[in-house]
């Protein structure tokens, strides 16, 4: 770009890579965090946003340890998955390989998400399988004022739940009960609104911001699931949008007064967030600390066997 006559180089960004500079392995990568100490790290990931850790070849025994210093609040997954590692690690999913996973911000559409992720590469894929991350600003930037002015008051985030039997799941299997009063008493709690409907199910939803900022740097963020609770998420209706109305769908998402958000809007935002992109490869051994408020992320297609491990915390 051009400024009065001068050419103007923006610099696309990316993580900050940290490799071994000593004795190497994860004997030195506990070593530097130590050193670095917990205020440092905030610091640094807060103007780097993501730090990736090569070559240190940290194995699944090692990885507590690790974690201890990078996300010392972590917490668990919240539910409990065969595959897990113990301390609040879980398997980040492997199905349908050959799909791209759409960058998002963990837990955006809940009303508390975690500050900080760390994904560790336990097996690395054949070919592909990169994890995609978007600054969170720049996104936001590439949009069109036009479009965001109808997310201005948030964005309403809508489940059906059915009654036994259909597309989808029913309230009993999501709320672990058949009594209603108890899944109202849930709602209530939650700070959710909900509907009985005729047919015996359940729509539930709620309101969240579509933006928020950065609690460190101020910076306003794209923040939201819209794209992937919407049936036009990253591609053509899904076959079960064909086969429902939209008052039916399972995931389904809206403007707050319950507009429709029409299916163009969502592909500009996905394509604006794709756009922005940046990939990062993985290697057995490899660690990222992604704050999870600046940066979205996602997951490229790939082949073979890929085990991604996550955590989080506050």
């Amino acid at each position: 770009m051009s400024e009065k006559g001068r050419v103007v180089i923006v610099e696309r960004w990316t993580p900050l890579e940290i490799d071994p500079e000593g004795i190497g392995g994860p004997e030195e990568l506990v070593a530097r965090l130590r050193e670095l100490g917990p205020t440092e790290l905030g610091e640094l990931l807060a103007e780097e946003r993501a730090l990736v850790f090569r070559g240190f070849d940290v194995t699944p025994e090692d990885l507590s340890g690790v974690l201890d210093l990078l996300l010392p609040n972590r917490r668990g997954p919240g539910t409990e998955v065969p595959d897990r590692i113990p301390g609040g690690v879980r398997c980040a999913a492997a199905d349908r390989p050959e799909t791209t996973v759409w960058p998002y911000h963990k837990m955006s559409a809940a009303r508390a998400w975690p500050a900080r992720l760390v994904m560790y590469c336990e097996t690395a894929p054949l070919s592909g399988g990169a994890s995609m991350v978007v600054d969170g600003a720049a996104w936001l930037a590439a949009l069109d004022p036009c479009l965001r002015e109808p997310f201005l008051p948030g964005v309403r985030y809508v489940r059906y739940l059915h009654d036994g039997p259909g597309l989808g799941e029913s309230w009993q299997s999501a709320f672990g009960t058949e009594c209603r009063d108890q899944v109202e008493l849930f709602l209530e709690g939650a700070g959710e609104e909900w509907a009985w409907r005729a047919d015996g199910g359940i729509q539930v939803s709620r309101v969240r911001p579509a933006t928020v900022e950065h609690p460190a740097t101020g910076d306003e963020v794209w923040f939201n699931q819209i794209h992937r609770w919407h049936p036009a998420g990253c591609g053509p209706r899904d076959a079960l949008s064909r086969m429902l109305p939209d008052d039916q769908l399972p995931w389904n998402v809206t403007l707050v007064d319950g507009t429709p958000v029409p299916d163009r809007t969502v592909s500009e935002i996905c394509g604006r967030g794709l756009a922005a992109a940046v990939d990062i490869p993985w290697n057995r051994g490899d660690l990222m600390l992604l704050d999870n408020v600046s940066l979205a992320h996602g997951r490229r297609p790939f082949t073979g066997t890929r085990r991604i491990r996550v955590a989080m915390s506050n």
